[in-house]
C-alpha cells in the first residue's frame, strides 16, 4: 500500500520543553488515522511540523514517495489546523471562490464540495449567519477544493454540540469512503473509535501505541483479584512476564495480561505458590481502559 506520510524520530523542543519526542509512524493511502492523546500531548505540534508551519528540532518526515518536496507535496494536501477564517459579509460560495483564487485551483468544484458537506442549499447565505458546526463544515469544503490526497483535521469536532459532532463524523466517513486518506488529531477516544481505522496514541510527545484500532481492541483482558495476602500477591505479579502491568483499585488488584491465561490456571499457580485468592474475575478490556492504562502509565 502506497505511503502518504512517513515520520522518522521527529522531535520538537520549545526551550526546555520537549513537545514531540522521537515520533515515528507511517500513514498509508486509503485509511483514516487518528492521532489520539490528552490536551498538550503534542498532536497539534506534530501536524504543524508536517504542514511546514512549525520548524522541527530534529528527525525527519517525508511525503509520498520521499522524493517530493514539502512545498510540492502540500499542493496535494487539504488541512484545517485552526478555527475557520472566512469573511463574515461574504456568502459561502463567495468565500470558497476566494479560496480557489488563493490556491490557484478552478472554481468549478465549489458546488460539488458544498454538496459533500451538506451546505449546497446554503451556498448563497452569508458566513456570519452560519452556526459553529456549519462554519466547520464550510472549512472542510474549503480544504477539499484541490481534491487532496490526504485531508488533515485538528480537533474537527471541538466546541460542537452533539448534532454538529455527528454531522462532522458522518462527513469524515463519506470523504474516506471516496478514497481520500484522512489524518485527524483528537483528544476524544470516542471519535477515534467511531471514525478511524488506525490510531497513533501519544502523551507528552511520546508514542505509546501505533496500529489498527481493531488490533488494539484485541487485548488479552485483565483479572480482578483479591487476597488476604495482598503484599505477596503484588510481589508475585511484579515477577510475572505474562502480566504487562497491574494497579490497585479500592480493595482489588487489576492485573493486565500480556498473553492468554485462563482463571483456573492462574488460581492453581497462585495456590501452588502459597497465595489464596478470595476473589477472581477475568474481564475484557475496553478500548477506553486500554487508552487510560497507556496514558496513565507515563508519569
Amino acid at each position: 500500500m502506497e505511503n502518504i506520510l512517513t515520520l522518522n524520530n521527529l522531535t520538537k523542543r520549545f526551550g526546555p520543553i520537549t513537545a514531540v519526542k522521537d515520533l515515528s509512524f507511517t500513514i498509508k493511502k486509503g485509511n483514516v488515522y487518528g492521532i489520539l492523546g490528552p490536551n498538550g500531548s503534542g498532536k497539534s505540534t506534530t501536524l504543524g511540523i508536517v504542514l511546514n508551519v512549525v520548524n522541527k528540532t530534529s528527525g525527519d518526515f517525508t511525503w509520498f514517495d520521499g522524493n517530493t518536496s514539502t512545498h510540492d507535496a502540500l499542493k496535494k494536501v487539504g488541512a484545517i489546523i485552526e478555527r475557520p477564517n472566512f469573511y463574515p459579509y461574504m456568502t459561502a460560495a463567495q468565500n470558497l471562490k476566494l479560496v480557489c483564487q488563493i490556491k490557484g485551483v478552478a472554481p468549478d468544484k465549489i458546488e460539488e464540495k458544498l454538496e459533500v458537506v451538506g451546505l449546497l442549499d446554503r451556498k448563497d447565505s452569508k458566513f456570519r449567519t452560519f452556526s459553529l458546526g456549519m462554519k466547520q463544515r464550510l472549512a472542510i469544503a474549503s480544504a477539499l477544493l484541490n481534491d487532496p490526497e490526504i485531508l488533515i483535521l485538528d480537533e474537527p469536532t471541538n466546541g460542537l454540540d452533539p448534532q454538529g459532532i455527528h454531522q462532522i463524523r458522518q462527513i469524515i466517513k463519506k470523504i474516506a469512503a471516496q478514497g481520500t486518506t484522512i489524518l485527524l488529531a483528537s483528544h476524544l477516544l470516542d471519535e477515534v473509535e467511531k471514525v478511524c481505522s488506525h490510531v497513533v496514541i501519544i502523551r507528552k510527545g511520546i508514542k505509546l501505541y501505533s496500529g489498527p484500532v481493531d488490533e488494539m481492541n484485541a487485548s488479552y483482558g485483565f483479572f480482578e483479584l483479591k487476597s488476604n495476602q495482598n503484599s505477596a500477591l503484588k510481589e508475585w505479579l511484579s515477577k510475572q512476564a505474562r502480566f504487562k502491568s497491574f494497579k490497585e483499585e479500592e480493595d482489588k488488584l487489576i492485573a493486565f495480561l500480556a498473553e492468554e491465561l485462563d482463571e483456573e490456571s492462574l488460581n492453581k499457580q497462585l495456590f501452588n505458590d502459597g497465595i489464596i485468592l478470595t476473589h477472581l474475575v477475568k474481564r475484557k478490556e475496553s478500548l477506553e481502559e486500554q487508552f487510560l492504562q497507556l496514558t496513565n502509565n507515563l508519569n
